[in-house]
């Protein structure tokens, strides 16, 4: 179906962003928590905060997003969408390595305003890049393409 096929639809996809936002800034806190506060290495902290992520925007988008998506039984639609988004990590994770690589070498050494470190700079620039272009394999994608 065609984002630009009815306006339900659209409004549909702007509750997906809606959700998708608030995924972000699950991803995000959970990306600063595990690797500035715990430690974490940031390639294993882009994937633990992936995880809750994907948690959040499920129940977010089955019982707002796509509520009409009811012809599949909640296990079912749940490990469908695990599996997406598994396919979703793997997609992203070269993407946020490559991605920090680029960035680390443009901020290197810079001095930055507010004394923001270069290094997190980078890592959340690189978590961005990485998010966005996950965000368009996830729309839609077999789990709730039974949605009216």
């Amino acid at each position: 179906m065609s984002l630009l096929s009815s306006r339900k639809e659209q409004k549909r996809f702007i509750k997906f962003g809606i959700v998708g936002a608030t995924g972000t800034i699950v991803d995000y806190s959970i990306f600063n928590l595990f690797a500035y506060i715990v430690g974490f290495e940031e390639v294993v902290a882009q994937g633990i905060s992936f995880t809750f992520a994907v948690i959040s925007n499920f129940v977010l988008n089955r019982h707002w997003t796509f509520r009409d998506s009811r012809s599949k039984r909640l296990r079912i639609q749940l490990a469908q969408y695990v599996l997406v988004n598994v396919i979703g990590l793997v997609i992203r994770t070269p993407i946020f390595i490559g991605f920090t690589y680029i960035f680390d070498g443009l901020l290197a050494g810079r001095s930055l305003p507010f004394g923001a470190d270069p290094v997190w700079l980078a890592h959340n620039l690189a978590l961005a890049g990485a998010i966005g272009v996950v965000l368009l394999w996830n729309y839609r994608r077999w789990t709730f393409n039974d949605a009216k």
